[in-house]
């Protein structure tokens, strides 16, 4: 798969252990607009997903994500690999941890059907709802997003990055 672009904030320098937590996350476009989780908290927009957890790989855990997220259910012989995002800095809970993620993006189309979502404690703070939205109207609540971490700003920073990319490389009429 290939590398879409790095963040790295090069402030993890004194750490001494490393903490890795891969996500997959699926990008599913209809009709111009695409599939996003809108955080009626902090007004801004994620691409369904999340955590890769145990024996998973990242198709399984996108598949999975995006039905307990958004309720959508994946169709599998419609994904395609579109790139990955590789993250480290240093953790926010202990700067002696480096945080080290890689957050895959798949490309893929959903049933009809959606099914009730099942959120995280996380997701349900923040009223994660499924809209299907013009991606600049994302992009443009995304890079002025307030968030209460850090961490979470650079997810929102990351899906406007993803969106640009998808636009510039013609995903959207």
């Amino acid at each position: 798969m290939r590398l879409l672009f790095e963040i790295d904030h090069k402030d993890y320098a004194d750490c001494t252990r490393r903490y890795v937590r891969d996500s997959a996350r699926s990008i599913i476009i209809k009709d111009g607009k695409v599939a996003m989780m809108h955080s009626s908290r902090f007004d801004n927009y994620k691409f369904p997903g999340g955590g890769i957890e145990g024996p998973e790989n990242p198709v399984e855990a996108m598949i999975r994500e995006t039905c307990e997220e958004a309720g959508l259910i994946v169709i599998p012989e419609s994904i395609r690999e579109y790139g990955y995002v590789h993250r480290i800095q240093k953790g926010e809970k202990d700067p002696a941890v480096c945080f080290v993620q890689d957050n895959f993006y798949f490309l893929c189309s959903v049933q009809d059907e959606v099914v009730p979502q099942c959120l995280d404690d996380y997701e349900a703070q923040e009223n994660f709802t499924l809209e299907f939205v013009d991606p600049k109207t994302a992009i443009t609540k995304n890079r002025n997003a307030v968030g209460d971490a850090s961490n979470q700003l650079v997810g929102h920073a990351r899906d406007a990055r993803i969106l640009e990319l998808l636009i510039a490389e013609g995903f959207f009429d």
